[in-house]
């Protein structure tokens, strides 16, 4: 197994699973660069996004911007308004609970497919992702949720199910802005070592039936956390 290839990349993570790294078009560049910019936070929930600035920022045309729009839409992290153009969208309380259950058993699936592949190389490179990730917890929430997504998302690779890798980067990304500003406020995710070292302890035992109840407990416990924050009056 090229373990290697597998793990050294770890910037960008979720997109990168989503599209491919090659960008050919000006619409995928637009795509790549907006997206990147809801996911850093960059644009909050119920801002308005301009295809003219955007254009200028990029060196384009706003055709491809209003094009990447479109797909933003379809993944539901903007909504296309009449008269009001393109609004960045938001999560209610609701939709937070729903994306976290939605992972949890798409991530759930992924590490039981996934058990097969995980071997001694695999285990150790994990290891040194939770020493990554808790040298990247002092350095503020970007570098701690690349890493984490990067976690996550090298484990359901191991599937070698594209399709359901890419579903699950969908639902990263949807959340990511989310997570960041959670992530500042609390300073810290105090258990997530701890959680993320029983998840490997149980991809060690080789039981892919208990993989799957963790991997879903993990993800879904984390929902009450954030939605918590999420409410109002707490920011």
């Amino acid at each position: 197994m090229d373990t290697q290839i597998r793990f050294e990349r770890t910037k960008d993570v979720a997109a990168d699973a989503i599209e491919p790294l090659g960008i050919t078009t000006a619409e995928e560049e637009a795509y790549r660069h907006i997206q990147r910019a809801l996911r850093m936070g960059r644009y909050r929930a119920g801002d308005r996004l301009i295809p003219e600035e955007i254009a200028t920022e990029i060196g384009m045309s706003r055709m491809p911007v209003r094009e990447a729009f479109r797909q933003l839409a379809a993944e539901g992290l903007v909504v296309i308004r009449p008269n009001r153009g393109c609004i960045v969208a938001g999560l209610t309380l609701d939709e937070i609970y729903e994306t976290f259950e939605i992972r949890s058993v798409l991530e759930g699936l992924a590490v039981r497919l996934a058990m097969p592949h995980i071997d001694v190389e695999v285990l150790e490179e994990l290891e040194r992702q939770l020493d990554r990730m808790e040298r990247a917890s002092q350095t503020g929430s970007s570098d701690w949720v690349v890493r984490h997504q990067a976690f996550h998302l090298q484990i359901c690779q191991l599937s070698n199910r594209p399709k359901l890798v890419r579903q699950i980067a969908s639902l990263h990304v949807v959340i990511e802005p989310y997570l960041r500003i959670w992530f500042d406020y609390v300073d810290k995710p105090a258990s997530a070592r701890a959680e993320h070292e029983i998840l490997i302890e149980v991809l060690r035992s080789g039981d892919a039936g208990k993989a799957e109840i963790v991997m879903r407990d993990h993800i879904v416990e984390t929902a009450p956390l954030l939605a918590s924050f999420a409410s109002p009056g707490r920011r």
